[in-house]
């Protein structure tokens, strides 16, 4: 087996971990609003704390990571993280707010810098599939969390639940600080990377894929609460929901990765995924009130659609960068994703609790079409490019 997947299975963990507090969290919603004496909406402003740090820090630890290597970027930030998460567990809502604001800051690193060790280590052929396997890891380490967390929760405390996701946070960084390295021949950027975020095509692309994420953190911010608060469904079982529709948005992530590899575009089926989201909220919004099955049974696919777009987004910024900036475009993407993170469990859970909850349906659906129509027309970069055509084994 070439190293280029020993280096992607540790960038995975790392974003798996990662993903475990800014996805993995809204499982938690309950004993949350429990432990802090938090309204629905407060609780959504608290989670949305890591997402905020994520995005000021994206851009920052791209350029870092495109001059000095993913390794360095990935443990410093990994070891931050860690620290911030036990903070989590010290203090009251003001100091939990502030430590994930850190803990988003610091975990920023794995974000960017993963995604250049999938565009270094993997051609264009295969860099579908590589970076699916990547983003995959990003809902599987949110369904594990929601699995094991919500009992740690309840059993010992929401201070416990947080030592044991620093303690994990911790135990990654450092397979990342022995295992990861650069392939042979590695561009690294020196300066110059105002270019690559004012390109307009990396911009459109940003603001598209930032609508994307309103539908799909409405789904991981609202999905326990529909069930359990607005539906009577008991708050194991809708996390088993969640769960399992994370778990399987893993595996769309993979299935659009192969799709985008084997029609050499990512951008197609990126458009066709907005719409096909769009359609399963509306469903959603009009299913409020069906039987618990039917709905289950239209939100799990929705949220799976919602959930499975993300390495189709993070490929194309990558390819769209110049060689050894792909950190920085990377950065700046995802920077537009956690803006919409970081607001959006606030305004879904405002505009539920105040106005209804099939409106927050409709916004997500709203957001999915206006990003379909920023992504037409598109061309995308063709495998032409030395960026497009390496391949290290």
């Amino acid at each position: 087996m070439g190293y280029r997947w020993v280096v992607l299975c540790i960038g995975a963990l790392a974003q798996g971990t990662n993903a475990a507090v800014f996805l993995g969290l809204p499982a938690i919603s309950p004993q949350l609003q429990q432990h802090f004496s938090l309204t629905l909406p407060q609780v959504g402003l608290l989670l949305g704390a890591v997402n905020l740090g994520t995005m000021i820090a994206l851009v920052p630890w791209g350029v870092v990571a495109d001059r000095r290597g993913e390794r360095l970027v990935m443990t410093i930030g990994g070891l931050g993280a860690a620290g911030c998460l036990l903070s989590v567990a010290l203090g009251n809502a003001w100091l939990a707010g502030l430590a994930l604001l850190g803990a988003g800051l610091f975990g920023a690193s794995v974000n960017a810098a993963s995604g250049r060790a999938v565009m270094s280590w993997f051609s264009s052929g295969s860099r579908g599939l590589a970076m699916g396997v990547r983003q995959t890891a990003t809902p599987l380490g949110a369904a594990l969390t929601a699995a094991v967390l919500p009992g740690i929760a309840i059993s010992a405390g929401v201070p416990t639940a947080f030592v044991v996701l620093a303690g994990v946070t911790a135990f990654v960084t450092l397979a990342v600080a022995v295992l990861v390295r650069e392939p042979p021949g590695a561009v690294r950027a020196s300066a110059d990377h105002g270019l690559v975020l004012k390109d307009p095509k990396l911009l459109r692309l940003s603001l598209a894929s930032g609508l994307l994420v309103v539908p799909q953190f409405t789904a991981t911010a609202l999905l326990v609460p529909l069930l359990h608060e607005h539906r009577g469904m008991s708050v194991t079982a809708a996390a088993a929901v969640f769960a399992v529709a994370q778990a399987i948005g893993g595996a769309g992530r993979l299935a659009v990765g192969v799709w985008s590899d084997r029609v050499r575009n990512r951008i197609g089926p990126l458009k066709i995924v907005s719409v096909l989201t769009a359609v399963g909220f509306v469903l959603v919004a009009v299913l409020d009130q069906a039987p618990l099955p039917l709905l289950i049974a239209i939100l799990v696919p929705t949220s799976v659609l919602a959930l499975c777009w993300n390495g189709l987004a993070v490929t194309e910024a990558g390819e769209l960068a110049p060689d050894g900036r792909s950190a920085t475009a990377i950065g700046m993407q995802n920077s537009a994703n956690y803006l919409s993170a970081a607001t959006t469990p606030f305004i879904a859970s405002f505009v539920a609790v105040h106005v209804a909850w099939p409106a927050a349906m409709v916004l997500a659906a709203m957001a999915a079409v206006a990003a379909r129509v920023l992504l037409q027309p598109w061309r995308s970069l063709r495998a032409s490019s030395p960026q497009n055509s390496r391949s290290v084994s």
